[in-house]
């Protein structure tokens, strides 16, 4: 029986191939040649999770030879399907048919040093975005809704994917938002590391995802039904306003006696062969029967490329679109939180590629422009009014590691098309921590707008005061956090968060109003990390970081009163943008051969400082509940606290030599707060 062809009016080449009798036996051959292989791959380093992707292997010819949209040649056009192996540990299922389809990377001669000592493999432990036709590291993604975009997602999921709590928060958002253009594949083997699923978990998970707002489908023999998998995948193309979920039940290891992650041993391995008729003797084989069978993917692929840049080029003429932006930003007293919505809004209202979305913070992020159009199904009526529209601007509900993810998806769609914008207390974004990290990791460009960033928040408390969290976001490769002082910093930060095109920016701003320092403050300055915000020759070194800048500038006069010390200020913003600079620039801003000691004054836990100063007037325990300037005193960060801590370490160092504090980095804070 014949599943027939779609129509491209109907389903905009959708369906690009049919699955005829005939395939049967080449289905076949496929089935076992790619599971015996998959087997020698991992035998030979001894290692490498044989068993999900041998199983998956129906799923694969269903996906990669019937109903993808992909071009082996132009990995990258715009219109394609989007595969998201979330069951990362399958990756040799992902790799293996992407050589066989004839994507260029994945050479058989890179397939073959799988898993091994080799630095250039193309075929990573899990598949990693820089690879041509591995979409995301990890991730999801928000529905385009132009009809010249019709693209589809599959996104592959084992049982431990299901488990994990970021999981619920998407089906609930996707279902929520009705996005028909997502398909979640569970691979339904039942098995995870310690052993079968129902040891821990025994939920009903059709009934789940029905609850979330998902059609369910199901097919009972995942290992060998390619065609009743085909038809499953293809009846998700009915689907007008919900997102599908396929149960397709599997065998992990089908052949084999042994399952998930380890090598199988070569006495298993040629059983394995046995059963599927394979010669024992004989490895890493791949009959020219199935890259014949996969022959006509380039020739298809190419077409798909054309008709669509056909379309795109029609588009063109009838919407021809031109975009300017020219922007400014007032300069008034006012929270940093503020001061970014003051900035953010206009870009967001003018800047059509912005996505910008919240945790269920609308009224205390200040994210919301003029005219804004909400992110909903059009069929959505809601009692407060918000109504189903497809806008740019996302409520993502109280979901901060699915916001996050899926910020990371909309970057990763076609990268440089949108730019996703996330915001939340900046404490929450530990919650959000693993999938803001997977954005730096796959060098996803997209701006998190962490408010309520200190001790400074107040009466919420410790649990809203984030003390240790920026030294994580500082210490995490390839992103750039950003602490601006004021308004003009604030707008500083944009623009480097705007220019970092494969970085991630978190911007790290106060709920509690700060001075605006209109004469010293400056937007490229923060742009270089650091710059010297009041210069005094021959002065001891004050940092003044983010909303804490203030009380810098306070203990500056204090010292001179007091004291007479007389004491210049660097605004140090971010560390990673600094330490980028030349050498010959940080050795001015910070004074390297001077003989006058650095301070940092800073309401977070010190680590990291040490590079940079001699000594810290810092935080060492949570916080506390109480109004925020309240909070500040009680943990001492006050000028005249401040100042006499100083004069004394400047009063060593006159009398013993700046070696004397070198090497030791002093805590200065006298006032000792523990839990």
């Amino acid at each position: 029986m014949s599943l027939g062809a779609v129509s491209e009016q109907s389903h905009g080449a959708d369906v690009v191939a049919t699955f005829e009798k005939y395939d049967r036996p080449k289905v076949s051959l496929v089935l076992n040649q790619f599971r015996c292989l998959i087997a020698d791959l991992c035998q030979q380093f001894n290692g490498g999770h044989p068993g999900s992707a041998m199983g998956m292997a129906a799923i694969g010819i269903a996906l990669w030879k019937y109903v993808m949209k992909y071009s082996p040649k132009k990995p990258n056009y715009f219109n394609r399907d989007r595969l998201v192996l979330s069951n990362g540990h399958t990756r040799l299922f992902q790799y293996t048919f992407l050589h066989l389809v004839g994507y260029k990377d994945v050479t058989f001669g890179q397939l073959k040093p799988y898993h091994s000592a080799r630095y250039d493999s193309f075929c990573p432990g899990h598949p990693e975005i820089e690879i041509e036709g591995i979409e995301v590291t990890t991730g999801a993604k928000a529905s385009p809704t132009l009809s010249l975009v019709n693209n589809t997602t599959w996104c592959m999921i084992g049982d431990a994917c299901l488990q994990e709590g970021v999981a619920l928060e998407a089906f609930q958002a996707a279902g929520h938002w009705k996005l028909n253009n997502l398909v979640v594949v569970y691979d339904n083997n039942q098995i995870t590391c310690d052993g079968s699923v129902d040891m821990c978990n025994t939920e009903d998970v059709n009934a789940k995802m029905r609850a979330c707002g998902w059609d369910v489908l199901e097919v009972a023999d995942g290992c060998f039904d390619v065609e009743g998998i085909v038809k499953a995948l293809l009846k998700t193309k009915d689907s007008r306003d919900r997102p599908t979920f396929i149960n397709i039940r599997t065998v992990i290891g089908i052949g084999s006696a042994k399952a998930h992650g380890a090598a199988y041993g070569s006495a298993e391995v040629r059983s394995i062969k046995q059963a599927f008729g394979m010669n024992p003797d004989e490895q890493f084989v791949i009959h020219d029967q199935v890259y014949s069978f996969f022959a006509d993917m380039r020739s298809r692929g190419d077409a798909l490329v054309e008709a669509w840049t056909s379309l795109l080029e029609g588009y063109r003429r009838h919407h021809p679109q031109i975009r300017a932006w020219t922007g400014n930003s007032q300069m008034t007293p006012k929270a940093s939180r503020h001061s970014a919505g003051m900035i953010c809004n206009p870009l967001a209202a003018n800047l059509n590629h912005f996505i910008v979305g919240t945790a269920d913070l609308s009224p205390s992020v200040a994210m919301i422009w003029k005219d804004k159009v909400d992110f909903q199904h059009p069929g959505l009526k809601t009692e407060c009014g918000i109504n189903g529209t497809s806008g740019r601007y996302i409520h993502y509900g109280v979901r901060e590691h699915a916001m996050a993810a899926i910020a990371n998806g909309i970057a990763a769609f076609n990268k440089g098309t949108f730019l996703p914008v996330t915001s939340t207390f900046f404490m929450f974004y530990i919650y959000a921590a693993p999938a803001v990290r997977m954005g730096a990791l796959q060098g996803l460009q997209a701006i998190h707008i962490a408010r309520h960033d200190s001790i400074g928040t107040g009466e919420d408390g410790p649990t809203h005061q984030p003390i240790e969290l920026a030294q994580l976001y500082r210490a995490m490769p390839n992103i750039l956090y950003i602490r601006p002082c004021d308004t003009e910093e604030t707008a500083g930060a944009f623009i480097a968060a705007l220019g970092a095109k494969d970085t991630p920016t978190i911007l790290s701003l106060s709920r509690q109003k700060l001075p605006q320092y209109l004469e010293h403050s400056d937007r490229g300055g923060v742009q270089r990390g650091a710059y010297v915000f009041i210069e005094e020759p021959e002065a001891d070194v004050t940092f003044g970081v983010g909303a804490e800048m203030c009380f810098a500038v306070r203990t500056c006069t204090v010292l001179r009163g007091r004291f007479g010390v007389t004491a210049r200020v660097v605004s140090f913003p971010c560390q990673r943008l600094f330490d980028a600079q030349p050498l010959e620039y940080k050795r001015h801003g910070l004074k390297y051969c001077s003989h006058a000691p650095r301070v940092v004054i800073e309401a977070y836990a010190v680590n990291g400082w040490e590079r940079y100063a001699d000594a810290g007037f810092s935080m060492s325990s949570f916080g506390k509940s109480l109004p925020g300037q309240d909070a500040y005193r009680y943990f001492g960060f006050d000028g005249t606290v401040i100042a006499p801590e100083v004069a004394k370490l400047v009063d060593d160092v006159r009398r013993d030599g700046i070696e004397s504090p070198r090497g030791e980095f002093r805590d200065l804070n006298p006032i000792k707060r523990h839990y």
